[in-house]
């Protein structure tokens, strides 16, 4: 198992076990434990597993699965829906596209946060204010997907010396 997939499956078991408020916490310990027991021994094991990769894991690493996790309990179900979806269309690229969306969200990620809030905030407002340019954008999408990577880059190329001019 990769260390992502390992990250993600173990911040799946975490969010399947972390719906409760802290004041339930200590109530829930014994029927946590209760939990664990009746599981089937391969499940224990696998869980067993994940806890120990999760230790394995930079405390830097831990804290922001942990982080993560916190923030995903603060969403309401819309939210969480909406993030399932985006989780679900996600899967269904193919494994060069998924690459190159990581690339964009890694390149994003270092932006400074005030530049990735200004981003968030203008495509949000340009999607909100213009419902049929957010059809068009799709349609934009579902074309760009279609494309070899050699076609994408003769239109980033393009792109690039439209805006020079």
């Amino acid at each position: 198992m990769s260390r992502k997939t390992a990250i993600h499956s173990l911040f799946a078991a975490l969010l399947l076990g972390a719906a409760m408020p802290k004041a339930a916490l200590a109530q829930s310990e014994q029927s946590a434990a209760d939990r664990f027991q009746s599981l089937p021994e391969d499940q224990k094991e696998e869980l067993r597993k994940k806890l120990r990769e999760f230790k394995a894991l930079p405390k830097e690493e831990q804290e922001r699965i942990k982080a993560n996790t916190e923030k995903w309990r603060s969403l309401n179900p819309e939210e969480k829906e909406r993030i399932r979806e985006n989780v679900r269309h996600f899967r269904k690229l193919d494994p060069r596209e998924r690459r190159e969306l990581r690339e964009r969200f890694r390149e994003f990620r270092k932006l400074d946060p005030e530049r990735r809030a200004e981003l968030r905030h203008r495509m949000r407002a340009f999607l909100r204010a213009n419902p049929d340019k957010r059809e068009q954008l799709m349609e934009n999408l579902r074309r760009w997907r279609q494309l070899t990577p050699e076609q994408r880059q003769l239109l980033r190329e393009r792109m690039r010396e439209r805006r020079r001019r």
